[in-house]
């Protein structure tokens, strides 16, 4: 196993990981080459996508051909598209660039989760089987690879999502193929964003590729102030709480009273804030150093004023490839699909499967029952239903994007049901239009509550641990004991009191904060670079503290 272990993931001793010092010697290194060739974007392109194979090389060790077998295939694809004067070819193209995307991302992804469902419903005892690690092992007279184990690549949902849209793309017209397989490579590779996104959207970041690279002063600020403030956000917020009490109190919620539970979920509102848009905003950060734009990910979540407005602000870069290439094609707002129902009875069907308990199964027959048979009666309520359908569908598979388990089925789909409450909410709450300060600090509050508590089926490690949290906080609140809680992990606390006070500062306060550290002089900068510096790795812990999103 350990021979498989170095081979598989990312090497213990030098992980290029943006919290690691070796990442940022590996940056320095390849931004002095860059400094060298970027006037000549061929070799510009052709460069970063090679040390883009080398990142990804130690973060995931031969995985990276699973990353080329992707590139070569939409490559290929693509152009076959864009050359195609055939409607039906066209379409049969992209279908396959879809299916095989997606068929690898099952495979690697989905495999323990399908092989379960199936045995749960046929009542069989099969055991997942790497069809891959026996074809590679017999190559050679050593079996380097296990056949019993299947192990995630990191970072295959991002990529695969933007192979996809580049198929798609061209298929819709909107973009021409590349010409050159290193100019597309990169595209699919480019290391800031590639193991955990943003996800790039080939609309947007291809017509970049062709372009001569600018760096402007305007680039230098901007970029240098993401990166270090993404390295506040996940090395003195999000892994500071995480390492000295939610870790604690999630392995075992049972020893710790409900208080401490509801705390530790509180906490990890932040934590995965911190962490997840602490990586997007080092990897923006990045790429503009290097004179490349991606997309904003995070837009304040958590001044959102509703579940809809949230998903608005939160993984931005998902919550519009979501929308754009499976809720529109689905029917969007207009209507439903025959795709819609198929997938919808598939997802009731495992549903009853996961939970096997008869009143849910009777339940969810005669609420689809009944919603059939008034929606062939009444136009206006049919497309209300087909909406909602497809919007609880786009947030089910989401929820099911960021893991294979049904806990992530649930967490998708309470935060789908929070955005239809809403939509009729609306329509009679007395205060929606109410623009006053304290309206929109209760929404904001409500809003925070709700998509804070759904996050045990995110966070927790199994449904046994979300089932005694849960306990923990209907029955053992100890409140008597809640100051000394609170005492006793006071810095913790406090941490994450200033963290959600920075949060929550005024949009133009943030701005001033940037207008300023981009006027002050390159050695105060300097200087406040290497006191950030300092204070994070002093903070930072021995214990490796990998980004959350790694995992999806």
């Amino acid at each position: 196993m350990n021979r498989l272990y170095d081979i598989f993931t990312f090497s213990e001793d030098f992980p290029l990981i943006f919290t690691q010092v070796n990442f940022w010697i590996f940056f320095a290194v390849a931004y002095f080459i860059f400094a060298l060739v970027y006037k000549k974007v061929p070799l510009r392109n052709a460069y970063l996508f090679l040390i883009s194979l080398f990142f990804y090389y130690k973060t995931s060790g031969l995985f990276i051909g699973i990353l080329i077998f992707s590139t070569l295939v939409d490559f290929i694809i693509g152009r076959t598209i864009y050359k195609s004067e055939s409607k039906n070819k066209r379409l049969i193209l992209v279908s396959l660039s879809v299916c095989i995307n997606l068929f690898v991302l099952c495979y690697f992804k989905y495999a323990y989760f399908f092989t379960e469902a199936f045995n749960t419903l046929f009542n069989t005892r099969y055991e997942v089987f790497n069809i891959l690690a026996h074809w590679g092992n017999s190559f050679s007279d050593q079996n380097y690879f296990t056949i019993d184990k299947i192990i995630l690549p990191v970072g295959i949902s991002f990529y695969t999502f933007q192979t996809i849209s580049y198929s798609v793309d061209i298929y819709r017209k909107k973009l021409k193929p590349l010409a050159s397989i290193l100019d597309f490579g990169f595209y699919v590779s480019f290391f800031p964003q590639l193991v955990a996104g943003p996800i790039v959207r080939a609309e947007s970041f291809v017509p970049q590729i062709a372009k001569p690279t600018v760096l402007s002063k305007q680039h230098f600020n901007t970029g240098t102030f993401l990166i270090l403030k993404g390295l506040i956000k996940k090395m003195l917020f999000a892994d500071f709480i995480a390492m000295h009490f939610l870790d604690r109190v999630f392995d075992t919620p049972e020893m710790f009273s409900g208080f401490a539970n509801i705390m530790a979920m509180i906490g990890y509102s932040l934590q995965i804030y911190g962490d997840f848009s602490g990586y997007t905003d080092i990897a923006i950060g990045l790429a503009l150093l290097m004179g490349f734009q991606l997309p904003v990910n995070f837009n304040s979540p958590y001044k959102a004023i509703n579940a809809g407005d949230f998903w608005k602000r939160w993984h931005i870069s998902l919550s519009t490839w979501l929308r754009d290439y499976l809720y529109i094609p689905l029917g969007g707002n207009r209507t439903g699909s025959y795709a819609s129902y198929i997938i919808l009875s598939i997802i009731l069907l495992g549903v009853m499967i996961a939970f096997r308990n008869m009143i849910i199964v009777y339940s969810i027959l005669l609420i689809s029952l009944t919603l059939f048979i008034i929606s062939l009666y009444n136009y206006k309520l049919k497309n209300h239903i087909n909406t909602n359908i497809n919007l609880m569908l786009t947030m089910l598979i989401g929820g099911l994007w960021h893991g294979a388990s049904w806990k992530f089925v649930i967490w998708g789909g309470l935060n789908g049901l929070g955005i239809v409450v809403y939509k009729y909410w609306r329509k009679i709450s007395p205060y929606e239009l109410n623009n006053q300060w304290y309206a929109k600090a209760w929404k904001i509050l409500i809003t925070f509550i709700f998509i804070t508590f759904t996050r045990i089926y995110f966070r927790g490690e199994s449904m046994g641990h979300i089932s005694r949290w849960y306990k923990q906080v209907a029955h053992n609140m100890d409140w008597a004991n809640a100051l000394d809680l609170l005492i006793h992990y006071q810095a913790v606390f406090w941490v994450m009191l200033v963290g959600y006070i920075s949060h929550w500062l005024p949009q133009h306060l943030k701005q001033t904060i940037e207008d300023l550290y981009s006027k002050s002089p390159v050695a105060l900068k300097v200087i406040l670079a290497a006191g950030i510096g300092i204070i994070c790795y002093q903070a930072f812990s021995s214990d490796f503290q990998p980004f959350i999103y790694f995992q999806f």
